[in-house]
């Protein structure tokens, strides 16, 4: 998912029919047992891939990955979600472009580009940025009059965060209150990593304000680029030990619509390979 730490050597991946899972450490991974999305239980195997060479990997977690695809509204996922023992295995450590602070001069332009789609339709108060990693977009939007608000799930992020002034939290975003709505919820390359993405959207539907803005940004697995990588054996994102979800455009814009939102600007991400981003308004 991250950019800068793509693995140069191909993904090794198995397209149908996948195995079924090898031993891995014990409840490593919680089945999911119907489609995260519509709940429908019928789904099956799509593909496998070997996950080793991913920064964040540990020998005590299962080097393949087995992804489903759901029958009922094609969306795709991943067996199973991390149990917290094997959670913490993968927050051990912190991806170098998702320090705060990291590169933070030319960062700053390709967030500058996010937050001025957002200008259209909200232009101050509370932004949130739910998963801020090196929170650049947050402390763009603080230049741009925003305040600043951060969400985190690892703590030694939210610790240097405080550092720079910003308010910042270790909570997961479907417990976290506001003592007022936002304008603005950001979830840049997040809601993949979410093991259920509507919870995560109807917290950000509650936190809102009417008329506030989702920005949104994740692969696109409809991307012409991904099925070329496809072709190729080198897409890195079916071998991301961190992500539990690929959307396509259409799913996505179904789901933010389920969830009480209407999208209203599509747009291709500058932050990682092969990602979208949109904008939504809470209905």
């Amino acid at each position: 998912m991250i950019k800068y730490n793509i693995p140069a050597v191909p993904v090794q991946t198995t397209y149908r029919p996948a195995t079924p899972p090898p031993a891995a450490m014990a409840g490593e991974l919680i089945d999911y047992l119907a489609c995260p999305l519509c709940e429908s239980k019928a789904f099956g195997p799509l593909c496998s891939a070997d996950c080793s060479h991913h920064p964040r990997y540990s020998p005590e977690l299962s080097r393949t990955m087995h992804w489903r695809q759901c029958a009922a509204c094609r969306h795709v996922f991943r067996s199973g979600y991390y149990s917290d023992a094997a959670l913490n295995i993968v927050f051990r450590g912190t991806n170098e472009s998702q320090v705060v602070g990291y590169d933070l001069e030319r960062q700053r332009y390709v967030s500058a580009q996010m937050i001025e789609k957002v200008l259209a339709y909200q232009t101050h108060g509370t932004w949130l940025d739910v998963g801020f990693g090196n929170a650049s977009l947050l402390l763009t939007a603080q230049e741009y009059g925003f305040e600043p608000v951060g969400l985190d799930l690892r703590s030694q992020s939210v610790n240097e965060l405080r550092k720079w002034g910003v308010a910042a939290h270790c909570q997961d975003v479907a417990e976290f209150q506001l003592s007022h709505p936002a304008s603005v919820i950001s979830m840049a390359d997040v809601l993949e990593h979410m093991p259920f993405p509507k919870v995560g959207l109807h917290a950000a539907h509650r936190l809102l304000h009417p008329g506030g803005v989702l920005l949104i940004s994740l692969p696109n697995m409809g991307s012409p680029v991904w099925k070329a990588l496809d072709a190729n054996n080198a897409n890195p994102y079916w071998g991301e030990i961190e992500h539990y979800h690929n959307f396509e455009r259409d799913r996505l814009y179904a789901l933010l619509t389920e969830s009480g939102f209407q999208p209203v600007r599509y747009g291709i991400s500058q932050r990682y390979r092969v990602c979208m981003e949109l904008i939504a308004v809470k209905a």
